[in-house]
């Protein structure tokens, strides 16, 4: 009696608290709830700064991708990234593709091409290769395209992970949903579900390979498995990865032209 008696009067209690502090009940909530999403944007932050450097950087990126039938593709990329707001995405090979270049200013996104004169305007979302998109490659930017949520945490294999829901921005970002797995320790991304507007799974990632690059642990593979056809995959690796200065010139059309030649 005395327990159910102490439950009842909790909640006016904390009225009365509040009330005497000169604090709105309301205002108390949406204090609370403000702290929610500021610890999910701390954690979101955290796993993006593993991810990729903050500041400008230069990597090599190997995709291969495998067919339901086990059939293997290979595509390589060269990528310049300037504080994850401006991109280059230079297709190295096969030789076919070599000279198409992908630049990216904030989210929008154009394709260059040796035999087209007029860049073409393309979608983050929209496949490149394989389980990836060009948003995957040109704007590895999870804090800027997505509010986050701190929905749970799960234990795997002995680690503790945080599990966010990132909803997207606005419609010009690559995914509408993402949910992310956070090693709690470390801040090191374990795993992320990509969703459509509608709901639907349409791919996994996993981060793997974690070793020294430009000064931290990072994840040098990612494992995209593709949820709508079963034994389709597609690995990126990640090498030669280095921060290094990259001035506004180089994100022009001028640019791009000597690229290409």
């Amino acid at each position: 009696m005395s327990s159910m008696l102490s439950n009842r009067f909790h909640l006016p209690t904390l009225f009365a608290c509040l009330i005497m502090a000169g604090i709105p009940f309301t205002a108390a909530l949406a204090s609370n709830t403000g702290n929610g999403d500021k610890q999910a944007q701390d954690i979101l932050r955290k796993a993006d700064a593993i991810r990729f450097p903050q500041k400008s950087f230069e990597t090599n990126v190997t995709i291969t991708t495998r067919t339901a039938e086990g059939n293997d593709e290979t595509f390589k990329y060269r990528i310049l990234s300037r504080g994850n707001e401006k991109t280059l995405v230079i297709t190295t090979d096969p030789p076919s593709d070599r000279g198409q270049i992908m630049l990216m200013s904030g989210r929008d996104l154009w394709i260059y091409m040796p035999n087209i004169s007029q860049p073409i305007r393309l979608p983050l979302s929209q496949r490149l290769t394989g389980q990836v998109a060009n948003g995957d490659l040109a704007r590895a930017n999870f804090t800027g395209d997505y509010h986050p949520k701190l929905l749970r945490t799960e234990t795997i294999n002995n680690q503790d992970y945080y599990v966010l829901e990132l909803t997207a921005v606005d419609r010009s970002v690559t995914y509408h949903r993402v949910v992310y797995w956070v090693n709690r320790s470390n801040s090191r991304p374990y795993k992320a579900e990509f969703y459509t507007l509608s709901g639907r799974l349409i791919k996994t990632c996993l981060y793997q390979a974690f070793a020294p690059m430009a000064g931290i642990v990072r994840p040098t593979r990612l494992l995209m498995k593709d949820a709508l056809h079963q034994g389709e995959q597609s690995t990126l690796k990640y090498n030669n990865l280095q921060v290094r200065e990259l001035p506004d010139k180089y994100f022009t059309k001028d640019y791009l032209k000597k690229l290409q030649q």
